[in-house]
């Protein structure tokens, strides 16, 4: 690893530390630029397999960058100094499908039964579009990405299935078409859009509404793109209503020593 890399790197870690001690709570968009970010889903054991396989049947929304041995907080590949029971902004803490908490680190709530399964996120591909000139509206807002349930099934896998949720960008037509080139380099990050304009078609009534994270204005000569988002095993879980369930709260996610151009499938 060169001087300039490990710097960039060190930067995921230092605001991990940074969000460990309670320094950071919101929405990580932005931060330790370069470096992979990734959404989390935390499960029994008893549900882990079955988990994964839904993940393996949906990869757009659910993309698994690693997962870990049942109550081990670590992550030795996403980064050394990583403990995702303190690392995460703010977490979201479920029962029996109902959202209970939202804690900024999980300490007390932790089992040795856990398994932690690390999920591509948007935040990646991001980046990419940022460096071609395409403006990334909540980034330019300084506010969270736009979330929304969609009437879209997901492919059930043992006792999961639920809605896609997808995210969302304004975009000029000639960026969104760009877009689609840019993104599509990054399937374990989502890859390309699942939709394009016409937000009804896919079951969201108010795009001024979203389900989850920030609305963000839209010119009249935009159009809104639609990409599937580590969000949606939130909504299964809504749905499935398992015991218990850790996640990130919408647009926390936790920050890796990873590179997203290590993430460019070309």
């Amino acid at each position: 690893m060169n001087a300039i890399t490990d710097l960039r790197a060190n930067a995921g870690e230092q605001e991990r530390l940074r969000i460990r001690s309670a320094g950071f709570t919101g929405p990580t968009a932005g931060l330790a630029p370069g470096n992979v970010q990734a959404n989390m889903v935390i499960l029994p054991r008893d549900l882990a397999n079955d988990f994964l396989r839904f993940a393996q049947a949906n990869p757009k929304p659910c993309p698994v960058l690693a997962v870990t041995e049942p109550g081990d907080p670590r992550f030795p590949t996403l980064g050394a100094n990583l403990d995702v029971r303190t690392d995460i902004p703010r977490y979201r803490v479920w029962r029996h499908g109902e959202l209970v908490s939202e804690p900024t680190d999980v300490l007390d709530v932790w089992r040795d039964d856990l398994v932690s399964f690390a999920i591509g996120c948007s935040f990646s591909f991001e980046e990419a579009l940022v460096e071609d000139g395409i403006e990334v509206r909540h980034i330019a807002c300084g506010t969270n990405v736009p979330m929304y349930r969609t009437n879209i099934p997901c492919t059930p896998a043992g006792v999961f299935n639920g809605p896609l949720v997808v995210s969302m960008r304004p975009l000029k037509p000639r960026d969104a078409i760009r877009a689609v080139q840019i993104t599509s380099r990054f399937p374990s990050v989502h890859g390309a859009p699942v939709h394009l304009g016409l937000p009804q078609s896919i079951g969201i009534a108010d795009i001024g509404k979203p389900d989850y994270g920030d609305a963000v204005p839209i010119g009249p000569d935009e159009l809104p793109v639609f990409w599937a988002c580590g969000v949606t095993p939130q909504a299964v879980i809504a749905q499935v209503k398992p015991e218990f369930c850790i996640t990130h709260a919408p647009g926390c996610m936790l920050i890796t020593d990873l590179r997203n151009t290590s993430l460019s499938a070309l």
